[in-house]
């Protein structure tokens, strides 16, 4: 199995009048992917390879027809994503709208050179064929997750530039997904980031991580000392589930929490504004991508009532769950919410059309 990965590396090397022509650059090339979503929108060119001269000719610019083919290319990304996401409301579709901050380019505009004539520096980026004889060499010093994405996977001729950095992209070969049967629901809570079906939670400071963040002054030095510390028992977090050898995990599906999703009017301000702080988003990110280096399966269900159901006898009340209590208003069952929670995450999963080849395991998720 292979896998895509980015990273990226800091151009604050880079002179003024380096930065200064660079953004000179990426404006220029946002302006030129808007005119191209303009017509791309108005008219019924889909494919790519439909992008022949007359088409990528339109832009009046002094950007070569290497990079205006490049941005016509995003263009058509740009819109292809933005009905996707909005194909089930097509009343909320826009059409996207480029800021001028990005630029995606191959080896056909951009190489990764050795850099002559200074030791301070790893590299450069040498963009050529810019248009209007423009060129830059772009300084990088590469830190130590670039080395390790070097040596683990194969470095793409891909780049995404930025006034502030340069974004790589490495392929991954991880092998073939785990044949195992060790199946794992989790939790995604506050009072802990993760509670396992197995019995264990992880992340017990989280609380306290997000009170510190919404406490401390917007966008200050100790706000963002907070988030760093936050994320950082996120990663450790995703680390140690890997640690039980899983071979397949089963969340809950949370983009319903979202600004606009059906599970907002069921949850108090206070808490929707927590699950934004800590940025759940990163968390199941990071889940996901320890999954994908693991080769574990990585499965969603839907959130709906599993903390009001009753693990053992399928029971649903909500006076089943009283804080961090559960205890069955049918058959008696006690057991902390949250992995009563995981405990139903895994079973939703093994129960639905998506678990017959782990229907066995069923059993074991009922204590003795």
């Amino acid at each position: 199995m292979k896998i895509i990965r980015s990273i990226k590396c800091s151009t604050k090397f880079s002179t003024n009048e380096k930065k200064q022509k660079l953004s000179f650059i990426l404006q220029e090339y946002g302006r030129v992917v808007n005119i191209f979503i303009d017509y791309f929108w108005k008219n019924s060119t889909q494919s790519k390879f439909e992008l022949l001269k007359p088409i990528v000719d339109i832009p009046k610019t002094w950007l070569s027809f290497r990079l205006r083919k490049v941005a016509a290319r995003e263009a058509l990304d740009m819109i292809s994503s933005s009905k996707e996401r909005w194909k089930n409301d097509t009343e909320k579709l826009v059409k996207p709208v480029h800021k001028g901050r990005t630029m995606n380019v191959s080896s056909a505009i951009a190489e990764l050179q050795i850099p002559w004539r200074t030791v301070e520096f790893d590299s450069w980026l040498h963009l050529a064929s810019v248009g209007d004889k423009i060129s830059i060499n772009i300084p990088i010093r590469f830190h130590k997750h670039y080395n390790m994405f070097c040596l683990k996977g194969k470095r793409l001729n891909s780049y995404i530039i930025t006034k502030d950095y340069i974004q790589f992209v490495f392929e991954f070969e991880t092998g073939p997904k785990k044949n195992g049967k060790n199946c794992i629901g989790i939790d995604t809570g506050i009072n802990y980031l993760a509670s396992v079906s197995t019995g264990q939670q992880f992340g017990s400071t989280i609380k306290q991580k997000i009170e510190k963040i919404k406490n401390s002054k917007p966008g200050s030095k100790g706000q963002l000392r907070s988030k760093r510390a936050l994320r950082q028992i996120i990663d450790e977090s995703a680390k140690c589930i890997m640690s039980l050898e899983p071979d397949l995990i089963v969340v809950e599906k949370l983009k319903d929490l979202g600004k606009n999703g059906k599970l907002r009017r069921r949850l108090s301000k206070n808490i929707r504004r927590s699950i934004g702080t800590w940025n759940w988003k990163y968390w199941l990110g990071r889940l996901e991508q320890q999954c994908e280096w693991n080769r574990v399966f990585f499965r969603t269900v839907s959130p709906c009532y599993t903390s009001q159901t009753c693990s053992r006898c399928g029971h649903v009340d909500r006076r089943n769950r009283d804080g961090e209590m559960f205890k069955c208003q049918k058959c008696g069952h006690a057991d902390n919410a949250d992995i009563n929670a995981s405990q139903n995450i895994l079973g939703r999963f093994l129960t639905g059309p998506y678990g017959a080849g782990y229907k066995p395991l069923i059993k074991s998720l009922v204590k003795a």
